[in-house]
Protein backbone atom coordinates (compact mmCIF):
# COMPACT_ATOMS: atom_id res chain seq x y z
CA UNK A 1 0.00 0.00 0.00
CA UNK A 2 1.70 3.08 -1.10
CA UNK A 3 1.74 6.43 1.43
CA UNK A 4 -1.26 8.26 -0.21
CA UNK A 5 -3.61 4.86 -0.44
CA UNK A 6 -3.07 4.64 2.98
CA UNK A 7 -3.15 8.24 4.18
CA UNK A 8 -6.78 8.16 2.14
CA UNK A 9 -7.89 5.14 3.74
CA UNK A 10 -6.70 6.20 7.27
CA UNK A 11 -8.10 9.58 7.09
CA UNK A 12 -11.40 8.09 5.72
CA UNK A 13 -11.82 5.96 8.54
CA UNK A 14 -11.09 9.12 10.76
CA UNK A 15 -13.53 11.43 9.10
CA UNK A 16 -16.32 8.59 8.72
CA UNK A 17 -15.79 7.64 12.76
CA UNK A 18 -15.34 10.69 13.85
CA UNK A 19 -17.85 12.94 12.43
CA UNK A 20 -20.11 10.40 12.39
CA UNK A 21 -20.02 10.34 15.84
CA UNK A 22 -21.14 13.88 15.93
CA UNK A 23 -23.84 13.04 13.50
CA UNK A 24 -25.29 10.70 15.55
CA UNK A 25 -25.25 13.49 18.97
CA UNK A 26 -26.29 16.06 16.56
CA UNK A 27 -28.54 15.19 14.14
CA UNK A 28 -32.52 15.32 14.69
CA UNK A 29 -34.38 11.26 15.12
CA UNK A 30 -30.91 9.40 15.27
CA UNK A 31 -30.66 7.16 18.06
CA UNK A 32 -27.49 8.67 19.99
CA UNK A 33 -29.27 12.24 19.77
CA UNK A 34 -28.47 14.56 22.73
CA UNK A 35 -25.75 12.06 24.06
CA UNK A 36 -23.57 14.83 24.86
CA UNK A 37 -19.84 16.06 24.86
CA UNK A 38 -18.35 12.90 26.48
CA UNK A 39 -19.49 10.62 23.41
CA UNK A 40 -18.20 12.99 20.67
CA UNK A 41 -14.82 12.90 22.48
CA UNK A 42 -14.67 9.40 23.21
CA UNK A 43 -16.13 8.13 19.58
CA UNK A 44 -13.05 10.73 17.83
CA UNK A 45 -10.62 9.25 20.19
CA UNK A 46 -11.60 5.98 18.95
CA UNK A 47 -12.17 7.17 15.29
CA UNK A 48 -8.00 7.95 15.88
CA UNK A 49 -7.66 4.32 17.20
CA UNK A 50 -9.00 3.04 13.88
CA UNK A 51 -7.48 5.15 11.44
CA UNK A 52 -3.92 4.31 13.05
CA UNK A 53 -4.45 0.80 13.19
CA UNK A 54 -5.27 0.90 9.09
CA UNK A 55 -2.69 3.28 7.55
CA UNK A 56 0.12 2.46 10.55
CA UNK A 57 2.04 0.24 8.91
CA UNK A 58 2.46 1.94 5.09
CA UNK A 59 2.59 5.41 6.01
CA UNK A 60 2.79 5.88 9.54
CA UNK A 61 -0.53 6.79 9.80
CA UNK A 62 -0.05 11.04 9.96
CA UNK A 63 -3.48 11.68 9.39
CA UNK A 64 -3.01 15.16 9.83
CA UNK A 65 -1.07 17.84 7.71
CA UNK A 66 -0.04 19.57 11.72
CA UNK A 67 1.47 16.18 11.88
CA UNK A 68 3.31 15.76 8.96
CA UNK A 69 4.68 19.51 8.44
CA UNK A 70 5.91 18.79 11.74
CA UNK A 71 7.94 15.80 11.34
CA UNK A 72 9.13 17.91 8.18
CA UNK A 73 10.32 20.70 10.30
CA UNK A 74 11.87 18.43 12.84
CA UNK A 75 13.69 16.87 9.90
CA UNK A 76 12.05 12.99 10.54
CA UNK A 77 10.21 13.61 7.06
CA UNK A 78 11.40 14.79 3.93
CA UNK A 79 10.01 17.83 2.51
CA UNK A 80 9.58 15.90 -0.72
CA UNK A 81 7.00 13.47 0.31
CA UNK A 82 5.16 16.14 2.33
CA UNK A 83 2.92 17.08 -0.83
CA UNK A 84 1.75 12.99 -1.42
CA UNK A 85 0.89 12.46 2.51
CA UNK A 86 -1.32 16.02 2.56
CA UNK A 87 -2.65 15.03 -0.40
CA UNK A 88 -4.25 11.71 1.01
CA UNK A 89 -5.00 13.52 3.72
CA UNK A 90 -7.28 15.84 2.05
CA UNK A 91 -9.19 13.29 -0.21
CA UNK A 92 -9.48 10.79 2.73
CA UNK A 93 -10.90 13.65 4.77
CA UNK A 94 -13.26 14.68 1.77
CA UNK A 95 -14.19 10.97 1.34
CA UNK A 96 -15.23 10.41 4.96
CA UNK A 97 -17.26 13.19 5.21
CA UNK A 98 -18.79 12.25 2.19
CA UNK A 99 -19.56 9.04 3.83
CA UNK A 100 -21.07 10.63 6.79
CA UNK A 101 -23.35 12.50 4.90
CA UNK A 102 -24.71 9.13 2.64
CA UNK A 103 -24.97 7.40 5.62
CA UNK A 104 -27.24 9.98 7.92
CA UNK A 105 -28.92 11.49 4.86
CA UNK A 106 -32.50 11.26 6.01
CA UNK A 107 -31.08 12.78 9.49
CA UNK A 108 -29.65 15.64 7.45
CA UNK A 109 -32.90 16.05 5.94
CA UNK A 110 -35.25 15.60 9.04
CA UNK A 111 -32.66 18.31 11.39
CA UNK A 112 -33.94 22.29 10.36
CA UNK A 113 -30.42 23.43 12.55
CA UNK A 114 -28.05 24.82 9.49
CA UNK A 115 -25.56 25.00 12.70
CA UNK A 116 -25.71 21.45 13.72
CA UNK A 117 -25.67 20.21 10.16
CA UNK A 118 -22.47 21.82 9.45
CA UNK A 119 -20.73 20.76 13.07
CA UNK A 120 -21.37 17.27 11.44
CA UNK A 121 -18.59 18.54 8.67
CA UNK A 122 -16.00 20.75 10.30
CA UNK A 123 -15.55 22.92 13.80
CA UNK A 124 -16.74 26.01 14.84
CA UNK A 125 -16.07 28.47 18.02
CA UNK A 126 -18.40 28.14 21.35
CA UNK A 127 -17.78 32.01 21.25
CA UNK A 128 -16.50 33.76 18.58
CA UNK A 129 -13.01 35.60 18.54
CA UNK A 130 -10.83 35.71 16.17
CA UNK A 131 -8.14 35.75 18.36
CA UNK A 132 -8.87 33.11 20.83
CA UNK A 133 -9.89 31.14 18.51
CA UNK A 134 -6.98 31.09 16.87
CA UNK A 135 -5.12 30.73 20.24
CA UNK A 136 -7.40 27.31 20.82
CA UNK A 137 -6.00 25.52 17.25
CA UNK A 138 -2.67 26.37 18.55
CA UNK A 139 -2.43 25.04 21.84
CA UNK A 140 -4.54 21.99 21.32
CA UNK A 141 -2.57 21.17 18.15
CA UNK A 142 1.08 22.16 20.10
CA UNK A 143 0.15 19.62 22.92
CA UNK A 144 -0.85 16.78 20.24
CA UNK A 145 2.32 17.38 18.00
CA UNK A 146 4.96 17.69 21.15
CA UNK A 147 3.11 14.93 22.96
CA UNK A 148 3.69 12.49 19.64
CA UNK A 149 7.23 13.73 18.84
CA UNK A 150 7.66 12.22 22.54
CA UNK A 151 5.73 9.01 22.22
CA UNK A 152 7.08 8.08 18.87
CA UNK A 153 10.52 9.08 19.99
CA UNK A 154 13.52 6.32 19.48
CA UNK A 155 13.32 3.85 21.88
CA UNK A 156 16.28 3.17 24.56
CA UNK A 157 17.73 -0.24 25.50
CA UNK A 158 18.71 -0.96 28.86
CA UNK A 159 22.30 0.36 28.16
CA UNK A 160 21.12 3.55 27.38
CA UNK A 161 21.71 3.33 23.54
CA UNK A 162 19.23 4.57 20.69
CA UNK A 163 17.41 1.86 19.01
CA UNK A 164 18.45 3.01 15.28
CA UNK A 165 15.49 1.11 13.99
CA UNK A 166 12.70 3.54 15.63
CA UNK A 167 10.38 4.73 13.16
CA UNK A 168 9.14 8.36 13.81
CA UNK A 169 5.61 8.57 12.91
CA UNK A 170 2.58 7.82 14.56
CA UNK A 171 2.35 3.95 13.25
CA UNK A 172 5.49 3.41 15.78
CA UNK A 173 3.71 4.24 18.61
CA UNK A 174 0.57 2.17 18.68
CA UNK A 175 -2.50 3.13 18.42
CA UNK A 176 -3.82 3.38 21.96
CA UNK A 177 -1.74 6.22 23.33
CA UNK A 178 -2.86 8.28 20.23
CA UNK A 179 -6.32 7.68 21.12
CA UNK A 180 -5.98 8.74 24.54
CA UNK A 181 -4.17 11.81 23.67
CA UNK A 182 -6.70 12.69 21.38
CA UNK A 183 -9.15 11.98 23.61
CA UNK A 184 -7.70 14.03 26.67
CA UNK A 185 -7.67 17.05 24.06
CA UNK A 186 -11.13 17.14 23.12
CA UNK A 187 -12.58 16.47 27.08
CA UNK A 188 -10.08 19.32 28.11
CA UNK A 189 -9.39 21.74 25.43
CA UNK A 190 -12.18 21.18 22.91
CA UNK A 191 -14.51 23.42 24.40
CA UNK A 192 -13.92 26.49 22.29
CA UNK A 193 -13.68 25.63 19.15
CA UNK A 194 -14.40 22.08 18.79
CA UNK A 195 -10.55 21.27 18.76
CA UNK A 196 -9.99 20.57 14.89
CA UNK A 197 -5.63 20.53 15.47
CA UNK A 198 -5.76 19.36 12.00
CA UNK A 199 -6.23 21.12 8.70
CA UNK A 200 -7.29 18.14 6.56
CA UNK A 201 -9.94 17.22 9.13
CA UNK A 202 -11.77 20.78 9.21
CA UNK A 203 -11.23 21.94 5.33
CA UNK A 204 -11.87 18.81 3.41
CA UNK A 205 -15.64 17.90 5.33
CA UNK A 206 -15.77 22.23 4.57
CA UNK A 207 -15.67 21.54 0.84
CA UNK A 208 -18.03 18.49 1.03
CA UNK A 209 -20.23 20.54 2.90
CA UNK A 210 -20.51 23.51 0.35
CA UNK A 211 -20.65 21.07 -2.58
CA UNK A 212 -23.35 18.10 -1.12
CA UNK A 213 -27.48 19.56 -0.97
CA UNK A 214 -26.96 20.46 2.81
CA UNK A 215 -29.03 23.36 3.75
CA UNK A 216 -26.37 26.16 5.14
CA UNK A 217 -23.85 28.12 5.17
CA UNK A 218 -20.55 26.72 5.05
CA UNK A 219 -18.44 30.00 7.57
CA UNK A 220 -15.69 30.33 5.01
CA UNK A 221 -15.05 32.93 7.32
CA UNK A 222 -13.75 31.38 9.78
CA UNK A 223 -12.42 28.26 7.57
CA UNK A 224 -9.00 29.63 7.90
CA UNK A 225 -8.48 29.73 11.71
CA UNK A 226 -8.85 25.54 11.72
CA UNK A 227 -6.21 25.53 8.67
CA UNK A 228 -3.53 28.41 10.16
CA UNK A 229 -3.89 27.68 14.05
CA UNK A 230 -3.12 23.82 13.74
CA UNK A 231 0.02 25.19 10.97
CA UNK A 232 1.24 27.14 13.68
CA UNK A 233 1.02 24.98 16.46
CA UNK A 234 3.23 22.64 14.65
CA UNK A 235 5.78 23.95 13.62
CA UNK A 236 5.98 25.42 17.37
CA UNK A 237 6.21 22.09 19.08
CA UNK A 238 8.59 21.02 16.21
CA UNK A 239 11.12 24.10 16.88
CA UNK A 240 10.80 23.07 20.40
CA UNK A 241 11.68 19.62 20.20
CA UNK A 242 14.33 19.82 18.30
CA UNK A 243 15.87 22.76 20.86
CA UNK A 244 14.76 20.47 23.81
CA UNK A 245 16.35 17.00 22.17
Amino acid sequence: MSILVAEILGTMLLILLGNGVVANVVLKDTKGNNSGWIVITTGWALAVFVGVVVAGPYSGAHLNPAVTIALATAGKLSWSLVPEYIAGEMIGAMLGAFLVWLFYRDHFNATEDEGGKLACFSTGPAIKNTFSNLISEIIGTFVLVFVIFYLAGPSLDILGEVDARAIIGLGSIGAVPVAFLVWVIGLSLGGTTGYAINPARDLGPRIMHAILPVKGKSDWGYAWIPVVGPIIGCVIAALLYVALV
